[in-house]
């Protein structure tokens, strides 16, 4: 077994491990010391809180090293499909240590988090990771998936002020939603015409074929499958974004009627 397979799995085992370690204590002791309104929650908002915090801590570790390598990986850059992907199989560890964790956690606790979409996006990455921890190929691919993961903590940062009980209309609230739809569309769906647009124009080639079936039809349905999610979680929050515009709307509207009736 060579350095860079020993260091592949080490970083999954790790990876594993340390999230579990942050969901069962760390979570929860962090979260008292920095947010006082977390005593107040009951049970099943702490099990959610502290799968969120899990959350964003593993999107910032895999975003911040997928931003690297999509910018300066000098071997995937040149050669997306077949470039030695070491850097990249590193994070992809990282990334399948937490999904299998979180899988777990969201199985144990179903009653309270348990989510179909979830299981359906945890177990079809998988899937999809595999090819490249096995094989080592679609290193640049692998890794561009992953930087969807920047878009997490905006989303988990959301649901941390709702459970607090935050004004919808307090600035941090405001600043987090606007930024959390920007993020949101830029790494999961404005990605989307561009990525599709590499496949369409690698097909046929050398690189492409060597690929072989299996791993070109799962290449494809798996991006499909996270892309139709990707598109459903958009506009579910395009609904949302629009529905508070609305509501500030009505607000100023109202405040603006009642200096004239003052006045």
């Amino acid at each position: 077994m060579d350095t860079n397979t020993i260091l592949v799995i080490s970083a999954g085992f790790t990876s594993f491990f340390t999230f579990q370690l942050l969901f069962h204590f760390v979570s929860y002791w962090f979260s008292a010391k920095v947010s006082p309104g977390f005593d107040n929650l009951n049970f099943e908002k702490k099990i959610e809180w502290n799968s969120r915090v899990v959350s964003t801590c593993h999107s910032l570790v895999v975003g911040v090293i997928g931003l690297y390598i999509f910018l300066f990986d000098e071997a995937t850059i040149a050669d997306p499909l077949w470039g030695d992907p070491s850097l990249v199989k590193v994070n992809i560890a990282i990334a399948s240590g937490y999904l299998i964790s979180d899988l777990l956690i969201l199985i144990w606790y179903w009653k309270v988090i348990g989510d179909k979409y979830f299981i359906i996006h945890h177990c079809t990455a998988l899937y999809a990771y595999y090819f490249v921890l096995r094989d080592g190929v679609l290193g640049y691919i692998g890794n561009f998936r992953l930087l969807a993961e920047l878009s997490s903590p905006f989303v988990n940062q959301r649901w941390f002020f709702e459970a607090l009980k935050y004004p919808k209309f307090s600035k941090a609230n405001v600043i987090n939603g606007i930024l959390m739809t920007v993020v949101f569309f830029i790494v999961r769906i404005a990605s989307i015409p561009p990525f599709y647009g590499y496949i369409y124009s690698v097909l046929g080639t050398e690189a492409y074929r060597r690929l072989g079936f299996l791993i070109q039809c799962s290449w494809i349905s798996t991006c499909v499958v996270l892309d139709v999610m990707n598109v459903m979680w958009m506009i579910k929050i395009s609904k949302g974004c629009i529905k508070v515009i609305s509501l500030i709307r009505q607000e100023k509207a109202k405040k603006s009627l009642q200096n004239g009736k003052l006045d």
